[in-house]
């Protein structure tokens, strides 16, 4: 278990560094743009976030288990280049969009500071984490992308504080992801193929991934659309204030969730294992007592850590963080059956069924409770969605569970 317990503790403490970053912002930002601003911003977020995973395509999906199986530095180079090719071409699309529905959701005075909010979560999409879970280094995650964005962020900090300007955070995300992508690239990337000289070539290597891809941003559109749809459609700004506040405490323990997925992910891969069964059990039970954990501290403590965080004006209320801890519970438990067991098996098209039938349901769900007006509503339209989704996936994924553990040969 000690090369397990290594990657544990790095893809553990770093997405927590990265974790920081919100902590240092969003309490700041809170203050600065009151009730109207902090819900637009979050919704800004939200959907940046949705941005992201169209960026990413499959890349966080299936990237990881092909960087797992290359067998030299020169496939992995190529497998990473050829990612950069097909993302930049889907930002040129997905960004201007992305603006767009941004100022189109935000309220009046805010369209500026949603949209650089936006901006900054997008491009997330271009991170290289996905390389470093692929071969189990967690230092590529440290000088690649947690460290980049830790210094974007505190840099502006200051200046924000200073001028009650959020746009400025969206700048520096802007430089630290350039400088970090670049810099990657000449370290892992093959020469001179960064940017896609045929963009029709590149349009075709996107087009086989697409089955992958729409697991992704289907899960992620429903994810990501609580803030947007509750800011759209409950006409109260205050009302969905404290409904932003949970969903980004929601959003702060999500990390945690990456984290252990992240570790497991290439373990449970990894060639000629022994042991298995032993192994995605392990995975199994460990995302099983996150999602316990998360759910019992979203529940008793959002509505507390909320107003430490963002202040009374901006309070998560008790039944809608009790829904978030439901979701939190039910992402954490299938994360393991999609990323570990039915996307290296290849059932892309069981996941993609069932998540884009929770997200249908949920969505459906959500737009209903805020036309309503019923703001904690939205949030259990959610929680329907994540639970719909583990269920519905149960079944399948326990069929591909290794038939028993084979002996462990142990050194005396």
């Amino acid at each position: 278990m000690k090369p397990v317990l290594l990657r544990l503790a790095g893809f553990t403490l770093l997405p927590l560094l990265a974790l920081v970053l919100p902590f240092l912002l969003l309490p700041i930002i809170s203050r600065v743009v009151g009730a109207a601003g902090w819900s637009s911003i979050t919704s800004g977020q939200a959907i940046g976030v949705f941005a992201a995973t169209i960026i990413l395509w499959s890349w966080n999906i299936s990237g990881p288990v092909s960087i797992a199986r290359s067998s030299s530095p020169q496939q992995r180079a190529s497998i990473y280049s050829k990612s950069m090719r097909m993302r930049l071409v889907i930002a040129v699309v997905v960004l201007p969009l992305m603006s767009l529905v941004v100022a189109l959701v935000a309220h009046d005075g805010y369209r500026l500071d949603a949209v650089t909010m936006a901006w900054s979560t997008a491009l997330t999409g271009f991170s290289p984490a996905w390389f470093g879970i692929g071969t189990g280094q967690p230092r590529i995650l440290a000088v690649y992308d947690t460290l980049p964005r830790f210094c974007g962020a505190l840099l502006s900090v200051p200046l924000i504080v200073a001028t009650n300007q959020v746009w400025i955070y969206g700048v520096f995300a802007l430089l630290a992801t350039i400088v970090a992508s670049i810099a990657f690239h000449k370290r892992f990337g093959e020469a001179g193929t960064w940017f896609p000289r045929h963009p029709g070539t590149a349009v075709r290597e996107i087009v086989p991934e697409a089955g992958t891809a729409a697991i992704n941003f289907t899960g992620s559109a429903y994810a990501s659309s609580p803030v947007p749809i509750a800011t759209a459609t409950v006409p109260l700004a205050t009302a969905t204030a404290g409904f932003a506040s949970a969903d980004s405490i929601y959003r702060f323990g999500l990390f945690s969730v990456v984290a252990v997925g992240n570790t497991f992910q290439s373990w449970t891969l990894e060639g000629n294992a022994e042991d298995a069964r032993r192994r995605h059990a392990v995975a199994l039970l460990t995302h099983l007592a996150l999602g316990a954990v998360g759910a019992l501290g979203l529940g008793f403590l959002g509505p507390w850590a909320s107003t430490i965080l963002f202040s009374e004006v901006n309070k998560a209320d008790t039944i809608t963080s009790v829904f978030y801890g439901l979701s939190f519970f039910f992402l954490s438990a299938s994360t393991p059956l999609i990323r570990n067991l039915l996307i290296p098996a290849g059932h892309q098209k069981t996941v993609l069924t069932w998540t884009g039938l929770s997200a249908a349901v949920g969505v459906a769900f959500m737009v209903v409770a805020g036309l309503g007006s019923n703001v904690p509503g939205v949030a259990l339209g959610m929680a329907i969605s994540e639970a719909l989704l583990f269920f519905g996936l149960l079944l399948p994924a326990a069929r591909l569970l290794p038939a028993k553990a084979l002996p462990v040969t142990v050194d005396r």
